[in-house]
Formats: structure tokens, sequence, C-alpha cells
């Protein structure tokens, strides 16, 4: 086994950022905010974390083809393979190997800059309800938001038939940072990772549904455990989360999320916990120049568990690997990530608040990778985020 260390140049412990206010909201000042490092995640940035050449070899097989930025993919107890384009439309490949599209009523999605059809998750009884569902921009009567729209798929999987919104009033203002991950959990709650609509009060505001991790039942009514039951908010300080996984054995839940310029995150996930980001210094402004998390501008905000550091990836979808094709790699958080178009693997401390070891997947051969799911074969599903190229892949250990 060998194991090397990345050699980027450390940060300076203490950072000063200089930031012009402008006179529309301010005479002729600056605000000079230290910004202490040292504050930002009790694990360090990416360089910090050995990298392990010891990952299998990786085999992939295409499953479904020329799609339209396919976000997500869910397989169903009977062997079909569901994903949706960002743009609207679902398509499937059934477990005879046939392919198609399937149809569904997508005539009020609402597509725009990074918002569309984004997660599907399966309901925890999908087996007896055929039911899952979707994480969708939506837009008529006067009203655009992103919600949880239940569906109904027919047992030849050539139709979704809508059932309820399980959640709406997700913000969204032109589509950017729309979130949006869904995980059915062990218990069959579901939980929700959502994006800031690029609003400077949102992350920080308990009465926005935008950039927090939700948790609710599936009649979309808050889940025990919530820090205000009446609410289906599980944490805040989030700037977009797109990917939510629950370790196996200790349930604990991690979210994947997006940096600015610098430190992509993973958290693990406390109920009631801030996560840190306030990019809301100067009123009225968003102000991306703030750390992602920023024990200053929000004291008692919770470390991140793994951050990219000066540098970041576009950390998209996350999940754990399980079973013995990953050798020593079994059990891991995995990531898709679409600047740096690779999976990131990584092995997590025993408490699970940090990462020990690092390798990398599937360097510059498929493109930006978007979402990862697990299989019960141990094998993934990975969508690849390209216009009219998109994919659907199966990559399988050979460990």
């Amino acid at each position: 086994m060998s194991v090397r260390r990345t050699n980027f140049a450390a940060l300076a412990l203490v950072a000063t950022v200089v930031i012009s206010i402008p006179a529309t909201h301010a005479s002729a000042q600056s605000l000079s905010l230290p910004l202490d490092t040292g504050s930002l995640g009790s694990a360090g940035g990416m360089a910090d974390v050995p990298i392990e050449d010891t990952l299998p070899e990786l085999v992939v097989t295409p499953i479904l083809q020329g799609l339209d930025r396919p976000w997500d993919a869910v397989q169903a107890p009977d062997g079909a393979i569901l994903t949706g384009e960002r743009s609207g439309g679902f398509f499937v490949r059934r477990a005879d190997g046939s392919t198609g599209p399937v149809a569904a009523d997508l005539t009020d999605l609402y597509a725009e800059s990074e918002t569309g059809l984004m997660g599907i998750a399966l309901a925890a009884d999908f087996e007896q309800s055929r039911t899952l569902y979707t994480c969708q921009g939506f837009q008529g009567g006067g009203v655009t938001d992103i919600r949880i729209q239940s569906w109904t798929a027919d047992i030849g999987w050539t139709t979704l038939t809508r059932g309820p919104v399980v959640l709406d009033g997700i913000p969204t203002i032109g589509g950017r940072h729309g979130g949006c991950r869904i995980l059915t959990a062990a218990d069959g709650t579901l939980f929700i990772g959502t994006g800031d609509a690029a609003q400077p009060t949102v992350p920080q505001d308990p009465n926005s549904l935008g950039g927090k991790t939700l948790h609710i039942n599936t009649d979309g009514t808050p889940a025990a455990g919530n820090p205000n039951p009446d609410s289906p908010v599980y944490s805040l300080g989030h700037r977009n989360v797109q990917g939510l996984a629950q370790q196996p054995g200790t349930g604990r839940i991690y979210s994947v999320e997006h940096g600015t310029t610098w430190d992509d995150e993973v958290n693990l996930l406390e109920a009631g916990g801030n996560y840190g980001y306030k990019p809301d210094l100067i009123p009225g402004i968003y102000d991306e120049r703030v750390p992602m998390t920023s024990q200053i501008l929000v004291p008692g905000a919770i470390p991140a568990t793994w951050r990219s550091g000066n540098s970041t990836l576009a950390t998209s979808g996350g999940a754990f690997v399980t079973g013995s094709g990953w050798g020593s790699w079994n059990g891991a958080l995995v990531m898709a990530a679409l600047k740096t178009k690779q999976l990131v693997f990584l092995r997590l401390a025993d408490d699970g608040q940090s990462a020990t070891a690092q390798t990398f997947g599937l360097q510059d051969q498929y493109g930006r990778l978007r979402s990862v799911t697990p299989l019960s074969d141990g094998s993934l599903l990975v969508t690849t985020d390209s216009s009219g190229t998109g994919q659907v892949l199966r990559v399988t250990p050979q460990g």
C-alpha cells in the first residue's frame, strides 16, 4: 500500500478579508473581517488528508445514454433503473434490458439555471406502494418554488402518475442554488438537502426552507426529533446541499455541499446544528467571499468533517460504498465531483468527525459527475452531467 500526502502551501492561520461597502449601503467605509482559518473546520483541508492509491479497478457499464443532464438515478426492487433529465423527462432501463421514456405530467416544471427535475428517491415501501419522490422546480398560479412531489409507478414502468405534493415552499429565484437531494432514511422518513437560492439571509433564517437540511415524514409533516417540532428544518447554515448519505451501521447522516471558490464540505448532521454559512455581511448583498463555515460569523457553528480547502471540486452526490469488492475502501463515503470530473472516496474516522484517508476514481474519463447511488450488490449508479450526451453508469469494483 502506498500512502502519500499532497504538498500544497498551507493557508495562513489568520487572514483578513477587506470588503468595500457600496455607497448605497455606507459612506466611504470598509469592513475588515478577521477570519481565523483554524476555526473553519475540525478537519484540515483536502491537502491534509493522506492519499492512498489502493482503490480497486473500476469496471464501468453504460446503463442509459443520450440524456440531458441526468441529475439522479435509483434502482427499484424489480431491477428497473430510473433517471430524470434536469430539463424534464423520465427514462428507464427495465430489468429485461428494454429502455425508453416514462410518461409523466411535468407541464409545470420550472427548469432554469441549476434548478429543474433534480433528486429522486424511492419510498421505503416502494415494493408495495410503487411510490417515489422527486425534488423539482415548480411554476404555476403565480408561484415559483421547489417542492417534493410524490409519484406512483405502474408495473411496466411506462407511466408515473402524480400523487400529492409532499412539501412545497423551498425558495428559488432564477434557479441558482436549487439543491436538491432526497434521502430515504432507514426508518422511512425523508431527508432533503436544499440550496439557499443565492439569497443573503436565507441560510440563517429558521423560517426559510432554503439553505437547510429538512427532515419530514412521507406525508410532509415534520419528523420526530426536529429542533422545532412544528418545522421541517433539521439543520441550517448551508449554502447548497446536493448530497445526502446515511452511514450503514451508525445511522449518521452526512451532507455534501458545494463551496464558493473554496471549501466544498462534508458535514456530519446534527438536529438543530448550524453549519456556519452567513453571506449577509452587507444588508441586501449576497456576498460569497465569506467562509463556508466560520465560528466568528456564527458562534457555535459546527466544523466540517472534511473540506476541500482553497480550491473546490464542485462536490455533488454522496453515498457509502459497501462490499468486499471495495477492499480497504469498504464503508467509505464516495462523492461525485463536477469540476474535477472524478469520484472522491473518503475513509472516515471512527467518530465520524474527520477523514483519515482519501482516493480518487474515474478521473477525466466521463466528464462532470453529478450523483452516486449505492446498489445492493455493492456497485454504484453514477450520472454524468452533460447536455445531450449524459449517461447513467454502473460502476463495479473488481476487488
